[in-house]
C-alpha cells in the first residue's frame, strides 16, 4: 500500500521570498513541500481578506502549514478559512499579548504610518526594522532573501503585523521560537519550543535542527 504524501505549505517572512526555506529538506517519501508567496495586497484589505485569497494558492486538503516571523501570522489566518491538519509557526506570534512593548507603541502612536516610505527603496532600512538593529553584518544574507520591495504591501505588512489584534490562539499550535530572538523576544512568548541561541533568522542557520526535528513534529498526534 502506497504511503500518504503529506503537503506542507511554507510561508516565509515579511517581504522574504521562500529562499529562505532553501535548506530545509524532508523526505520525498512522506513529504511534498510548496512554497505560498507574498503577494500585492488590494487597497483596504484586511488580513482575514488577504489571507483567503492567499489560500487560493493551496491545492490539497489536511495540508500542514508553516510560517516564519509575519508569515506565522499569515498562516494562523489562513488557517481559519483552509483547515490545517498541523498548524507551525517558527520565529513569530500566537496573539497581540506576545508582540514586544516597543510594537504595541509603534500601534498606539501610529508610527508604523512614518516607516514605509523609506522601505521600498533602502532594503538596508527595512532588515532593520523587520529584523532588529544589531543587523550590519549580516546585511548581504538580508539582501538575498528579502524580494518584496513594493511600497504597497510594506506599508501594508507594517501594519498589519504592528495592529494585528488575535487574543486568543488556537491551543494545537506548534510554536518554535529562538532563546535569542531580538524582534520577538522569548520574555514573551508562552507554550513554545525553544532552540537554544536560536535567534530571529534560525530558519536558515539552524536549518539541520528543523531537517531532523519537523518531521517528528510534523508526524506526531
Amino acid at each position: 500500500m502506497c504511503q500518504e504524501i503529506i503537503h506542507v505549505y511554507l510561508m516565509p517572512g515579511m517581504a522574504a521570498s521562500p529562499k529562505i526555506f532553501e535548506h530545509i529538506k524532508l523526505s520525498e517519501n512522506q513529504f511534498e513541500i510548496h512554497y505560498l508567496e507574498w503577494i500585492i495586497p488590494i487597497d483596504k484589505e484586511t488580513i482575514s481578506e488577504y489571507a483567503l485569497r492567499l489560500s487560493k494558492d493551496i491545492k490539497h486538503d489536511n495540508i500542514v502549514l508553516l510560517g516564519v516571523s509575519f508569515g506565522g501570522v499569515l498562516v494562523q489566518e489562513i488557517n481559519k478559512h483552509v483547515k490545517a491538519r498541523k498548524l507551525i509557526i517558527v520565529s513569530s506570534v500566537k496573539s497581540m499579548h506576545e508582540l514586544p512593548k516597543r510594537m504595541l507603541i509603534t500601534k498606539v502612536t501610529k508610527a508604523y504610518k512614518l516607516v514605509p516610505t523609506q522601505l521600498a527603496s533602502n532594503i538596508d532600512i527595512f532588515a532593520k526594522y523587520a529584523f532588529g538593529s544589531n543587523v550590519n553584518k549580516r546585511l548581504e544574507l538580508y539582501r538575498k532573501y528579502l524580494s518584496v520591495n513594493d511600497s504597497k504591501y510594506l506599508s501594508w505588512a507594517i501594519e498589519n503585523m504592528v495592529c494585528w489584534n488575535q487574543t486568543d490562539y488556537n491551543p494545537e499550535i506548534i510554536h518554535i521560537h529562538g532563546g535569542n530572538d531580538a524582534v520577538f523576544p522569548i520574555k514573551n512568548i508562552v507554550n513554545c519550543i525553544t532552540i537554544e541561541n536560536g535567534t530571529h533568522i534560525m530558519i536558515i542557520n539552524k536549518y539541520k535542527w528543523f531537517n531532523e526535528n519537523l518531521p517528528r513534529i510534523i508526524l506526531e498526534n
